[in-house]
This record gives C-alpha cells, sequence and structure tokens, in this order.
C-alpha cells in the first residue's frame, strides 16, 4: 500500500514515520516554519512546504493526513488557519497525535483509553482541547480520525546517554513516581500499521510495556556506559525549570492492550531497556 501522507507540524515522530513510508514509495509532504528544516526535509525525501501557506491542493490531493503541532491557548494552530478546508477533504486516515497527559495525575494507578480525561497541566488541558477539536472536525467532515496518546517519547538524539557522559544528569527522586515512554520508531510502526488497518478504535495509548521511576531509566544508562551511577536529588531540592517540574506533576501507569490487539503491533522496545541499547549501539 502507498499514497500521499500530508503531515501538519512534521516533528521528530512524523520524521520517524516519514523514512519509514517514503522507503515504500509514499508521497509525504511536511509543514515546517523553518527553512532551514525545510531543506533537511527535503533531503529526507519529504516534499517541504513553509508553514504558513496555501496548503489547499496538498490537502485535495492526500490521502492520509496527519496533524502533530502543539495547540496554543486558542487551540490547535492548523484547525484555525485551515480548518475550513481541512473538513472539506475526503483523506482515508486523519491521525492527531496527542499526550497521555490529558489523563492528568492518577498516583501510579493504571489507565487506558476509556479513563476519564482530568489534565493536571496547562499543557495537558489544551492537548484535551485540541482532541475535541479534531472529533468536531472530523463529524463535520465525515472523515475517520484516529488519536494516538503518546507516552513520554525518546530515541535517537533524545536519549540520556549525552547528560550522562557529560556529568549533568541528575536522578530526581519523587517517592512514587513512575512514567511510561515510547520509543520513536515504536510510535511510527504504530502510526503505519493504523494508517493499514480497517475499521478500529479511535484511540490508542502509545506506550511500552513497562513504567519505570525516571531515576532508573538514568542509571541504567550509566551502567551501559560503565559509568557511576549519578547521585540521587530529591525533587524538594532539585533545581527544575516550570516545564521540567511539570513532568513530575503527573505519576500514572498508561495500558498499550488496545494498540497491541487492534494494530497488530509487536513493540521493538518494549521497555527503556531494550530502547537504550538500541540507542547506544547507533552513538547514543
Amino acid at each position: 500500500m502507498s499514497g500521499t501522507l500530508l503531515s501538519l507540524g512534521h516533528g521528530y515522530s512524523a520524521r520517524a514515520l516519514s523514512a519509514r513510508l517514503v522507503a515504500k514509495g509514499w508521497r509525504v509532504i511536511g509543514t515546517t516554519r523553518s527553512e532551514d528544516k525545510a531543506e533537511a526535509l527535503e533531503a529526507e525525501g519529504v516534499e517541504a512546504r513553509l508553514w504558513p501557506s496555501d496548503l489547499s491542493a496538498d490537502i485535495a490531493e492526500a490521502t492520509h493526513i496527519l496533524a502533530s503541532a502543539a495547540p496554543g491557548e486558542t487551540g490547535d494552530p492548523f484547525l484555525a488557519e485551515i480548518g475550513g478546508a481541512l473538513e472539506a477533504a475526503k483523506p482515508d486516515w486523519v491521525g492527531y497525535l496527542s499526550t497521555t497527559g490529558v489523563y492528568g495525575d492518577h498516583g501510579g494507578d493504571w489507565v487506558d483509553e476509556d479513563t476519564p480525561l482530568a489534565p493536571s497541566t496547562r499543557r495537558g488541558a489544551l492537548r484535551k482541547m485540541a482532541e475535541a477539536e479534531w472529533r468536531a472536525a472530523a463529524e463535520r467532515g465525515g472523515w475517520p480520525l484516529r488519536i494516538f496518546r503518546l507516552a513520554g517519547i525518546y530515541g535517537p538524539s533524545r536519549g540520556p546517554f549525552e547528560k550522562v557522559r557529560a556529568g549533568t544528569a541528575r536522578r530526581i527522586v519523587k517517592e512514587g513516581q513512575v512514567f511510561s515512554r515510547i520509543h520513536v520508531e515504536d510510535i511510527a510502526q504504530v502510526l503505519e500499521a493504523s494508517m493499514t488497518a480497517g475499521k478500529t478504535s479511535t484511540v490508542f495509548n502509545v506506550c511500552d510495556d513497562d513504567p519505570a521511576p525516571p531515576q532508573d531509566v538514568i542509571a541504567h544508562a550509566a551502567e551501559l556506559l560503565g559509568l557511576p551511577t549519578p547521585p540521587e536529588v530529591r525533587i524538594e531540592d532539585a533545581d527544575m525549570s516550570p516545564m521540567a517540574r511539570s513532568f513530575y506533576a503527573e505519576s500514572k501507569r498508561v495500558r498499550n492492550d488496545r494498540m497491541k490487539r487492534e494494530l497488530g503491533v509487536t513493540l521493538l522496545y518494549p521497555d527503556y531497556r531494550a530502547g537504550l541499547a538500541d540507542l547506544l549501539s547507533r552513538g547514543g
């Protein structure tokens, strides 16, 4: 199967997907606000479009549309600008990349796709709002929408090794804190599986099998490098930006059963140990 993917806000996860699709003969069109990034996308076989610009022809030709741009205070940036054109399109598939942050804090308990949304951060609240906007647009347009709630993303150039090598990594400890994670290559295979699947559910959690405390990940990275384990720092004593601290406002374990069952996905990196080993094999 091949087609034309229009990627709105062609960032880290979308680039991992496009690498798989371009290799299989897909046409991929990606938007970016940066001329430098546009050149990089072209080198990867992606037709780059500087945003904002007229995307009407691309929307009309797209068989698949993926939206991953972060929402602002007024909602999703693409729906705000070109929502009418998107609603008039007739794609076979539309995907929206959201976050597991829409579930809020559950004190380390498990959540699944049926858990009520109760974000406790502004970032999660904006994603919840954007999900609702995309649902409404899909209903008006009559096209199939799939929402993917991504756990913490890591992958090439987004791993802990650089900081561990530099001696700047910190093992910040908050009692009972656990995060779910996902390797970017597993995000890409989940999206591709959804694009080629038949009728499925409309919401999927995308995460690995092993929610874990963040300090354990740093310790394992140091072990793989043969370096001393960075010392623990209690969160009360940690000097952190408001953004970094906000990640510790929520603790939960995210279930991925639906993703595996309905999309037939076998994770390439089912836990952070397998994922970190992969990153190290690529140079970290």
